[in-house]
């Protein structure tokens, strides 16, 4: 490892898989709610708690994945060292302080009302200073050192995501415009400047596995941002056809939207073009694997799965049922947590100063995690298309809909114990220093 500040990103990594299981935790109890609804007391902790933190750590360990990406190759891109660690570890323990108080607000029941943004007012002014801290230290860090393509790209993402979340602060009375303005938050992070982060991390992980000559890298970058921006900015209209907006956003949202795929394709032809073209053998398999699934797995499910309930005339019939949910699972498992685990699993060995070490363990935890996702996502496309043919299409009550498609929700607990057993092979894989490739 060549610069020493590096070591900061360890912190966020280990945060991030602590707040990742919690997550997991959180989202078998609300799998098992769905099949048996008196298993966990409603006095005790009630389903939209519970929904509640899985969908909240789902984010914050995300966003410190990312906090934790961006310091270990800042470096290394900028030919220098952080600006300031001292910075960066007082900005992780004030990130994850905020995590912890606003889960036990969470359950003991002093949260906001807006799905996703439920933080109390106090933890967002908490989450602006952090989100300041590291812009700086990040920003001053690229200033000092070589500029290039990858650092562009990712602090214009970072900024976004820290630029967009201030609409949270925006709490106007019209409902309809408090709802556009919400999806300016939830929308243009996930399908907007997540999707540069995303894309500037793993063209750092394709340089350094495949050995791609930089300039090649590069001028796919250009081509997929702008793609990304182009689509994912006004592909936020089809998040407007049923909330008061003008009937104009369903041809918009429905275009836009309809074209969002395109970015994630591009991804998966620049993964593979990268690794074609590379021909280094890279010695950390899983790290390579783990890079190509994510874009392969982003692809499907924010493009494929984005895609099959985009369409306005199609949304009519499909909006708000599990199809959004088996849409949800796997877009952001494929587009940004594998993105994360990928770069964990790259930076631990270097990190600790080690080769890669439990490679094929790492690689059956690949295996295991992705295949209990899409055994989730399957399992929750199957109940969103019963779903709507017997509620929207049969007029069939909300609750008897329910009962009949139980089935798919034992499924979708099933893929949830595979995804918790992959996550501990990974865990263990990533934490537990073991056997050199050669003996793995």
């Amino acid at each position: 490892m060549k610069y020493q500040s590096q070591q900061v990103a360890k912190l966020y990594f280990l945060g991030a898989l602590l707040i990742f299981s919690l997550q997991i935790v959180f989202g078998l109890a609300g799998a098992t709610l769905y099949i048996a609804p008196t298993s966990i007391p409603v006095d005790l902790l009630p389903f939209s708690v519970i929904r509640m933190v899985h969908t909240n750590a789902l984010i914050v360990w995300l966003l410190m994945g990312f906090f934790g990406c961006t310091y270990f190759l800042l470096p290394e891109e900028t030919e220098n060292e952080l600006y300031s660690p001292f910075l960066a570890k007082l900005q992780f323990w004030i990130f994850l302080g905020a995590a912890v108080v606003a889960v036990v607000g969470y359950l003991t029941g002093h949260y906001d009302g807006r799905s996703y943004l439920e933080q109390p007012m106090f933890i967002k002014v908490g989450i602006v200073i952090v989100a300041l801290m590291f812009l700086f230290n990040c920003t001053m860090t690229a200033l000092r050192g070589r500029k290039t393509v990858i650092t562009n790209i990712l602090l214009m993402g970072l900024w976004g995501i820290a630029i967009f979340f201030l609409f949270a602060f925006y709490l106007p009375a019209n409902v309809v415009i408090d709802k556009m303005f919400w999806w300016w938050v939830v929308h243009l992070w996930v399908e907007g400047v997540w999707e540069l982060v995303m894309a500037a991390i793993l063209a750092f992980l394709l340089i350094k596995l495949t050995g791609i000559d930089r300039e090649i890298v590069e001028k796919w970058l250009y081509v997929i941002i702008g793609m990304a921006l182009f689509t994912g900015i006004l592909g936020t209209g089809h998040h407007y056809y049923w909330i008061g907006t003008p009937g104009y956003w369903q041809w918009i949202g429905s275009i836009f939207g309809g074209l969002e795929p395109l970015p994630f394709f591009l991804i998966v032809l620049f993964s593979f073009t990268m690794v074609r073209k590379g021909g280094r053998d890279h010695p950390n398999r899983a790290a390579l694997l783990w890079s190509l699934g994510c874009s392969v797995m982003a692809f499907l499910g924010a493009g494929v799965w984005g895609f099959m309930h985009t369409l306005s005339w199609v949304n009519y019939y499909t909006h708000g049922t599990q199809l959004t949910a088996a849409h949800g699972h796997l877009a952001f498992y494929g587009a940004y947590a594998m993105i994360n685990l990928a770069m964990f699993t790259y930076a631990m060995p270097l990190l600790l100063g080690r080769p890669p070490y439990n490679q094929s363990l790492n690689i059956w935890s690949f295996w295991i995690l992705t295949s209990g996702v899409v055994v989730m996502t399957l399992a929750l496309t199957g109940a969103g298309i019963m779903q709507t043919y017997l509620e929207r299409g049969l007029g069939e009550e909300y609750m008897d809909v329910q009962q009949q498609i139980t089935a798919f929700y034992w499924v979708r607990l099933g893929g949830g114990v595979m995804v918790t057993l992959g996550l501990v092979l990974y865990l263990f894989a990533l934490l537990v220093p073991g056997r050199s490739p050669a003996t793995s």
